[in-house]
């Protein structure tokens, strides 16, 4: 993939950042969508490190954008933007997070619970199965298996979907494996949420109610220590806001008007 890809015209003010880690071209519909008011750049990350996504992040900005530039993160994505803003709050004039994992260890627990009960027994068989290839050091074609589980998780995470063209995305399932267990660690450890202490931009989180990734764990430990921050929930609304049927021209108003 062409890295970054941009959309619209020139400045290029707004960034898209893809979650996983690993989904490489998840974020190609929004860019598109906000291209008509914004040009938008979507960066792909493939290093296999929080600190390598970091500057290959700033590299970019610094070569194709023009600050102040409005980052806009989904799932894994939303944490990254929220990871670079604590450094580089200042070049930023707006970070929006959308669908961000609980920011502490305590909400955790209810995403694996959440999801199972969303199952029949033929896709439970289903799932552990693509888990434990994912998890055999000696299997292969790990990437199409991550995107078989990358498929299975979007029903899953999602309430009433329009259909989803998985052949724009590019799994990388090395980069999920090395850079999610940093990730686990930081938020483990507290750092991750600290790290807003250091956050001066204002802070706009969109967040479906549906979303196994319970909400309180985004909406009330950053609430408690971001400088200028607000939460927007979006009712049956799952995971991937964009590709919900009755919720993805909400959620657009919502970013149009974020970036006007």
């Amino acid at each position: 993939m062409k890295n970054p890809r941009k959309y619209g015209k020139a400045p290029y003010t707004c960034v898209v950042i893809h979650g996983g880690p690993g989904a490489l071209g998840q974020m190609a519909p929004i860019a598109r969508k906000l291209s008509s008011i914004r040009g938008v750049l979507e960066p792909f990350q493939a290093s296999s490190s929080i600190e390598g996504q970091i500057q290959e992040l700033q590299t970019i900005l610094k070569k194709h954008g023009e600050f102040p530039i409005t980052l806009i993160g989904h799932s894994w994505g939303a944490w990254l933007s929220f990871i670079f803003a604590s450094r580089y709050s200042s070049s930023l004039k707006r970070l929006i997070l959308i669908g961000a994992g609980p920011f502490e260890k305590k909400y955790v627990q209810h995403i694996t619970k959440t999801r199972l009960s969303r199952l029949n027994e033929e896709e439970e068989l289903k799932l552990y199965a693509l888990e434990e290839a994912l998890e055999d050091p000696h299997g292969k074609d790990k990437n199409k298996i991550f995107s078989e589980f990358g498929s299975l998780m979007f029903k899953i995470d999602s309430f009433d979907p329009l259909p989803f063209n998985s052949q724009e995305l590019e799994y990388r399932y090395d980069i999920f494996k090395s850079v999610w267990q940093e990730a686990r660690e930081l938020r483990q450890s507290g750092k991750l949420l600290s790290m807003g202490r250091s956050i001066s931009c204002p802070v706009v989180a969109i967040h479906g109610d549906y979303d196994p990734h319970p909400f309180e764990g985004v909406e009330k430990p950053l609430s408690q220590i971001l400088k200028d921050f607000r939460f927007i929930l979006l009712k049956k609304c799952g995971h991937y806001p964009w590709i919900e049927r009755t919720k993805k021209d909400i959620f657009y108003e919502i970013l149009k008007k974020e970036l006007s």
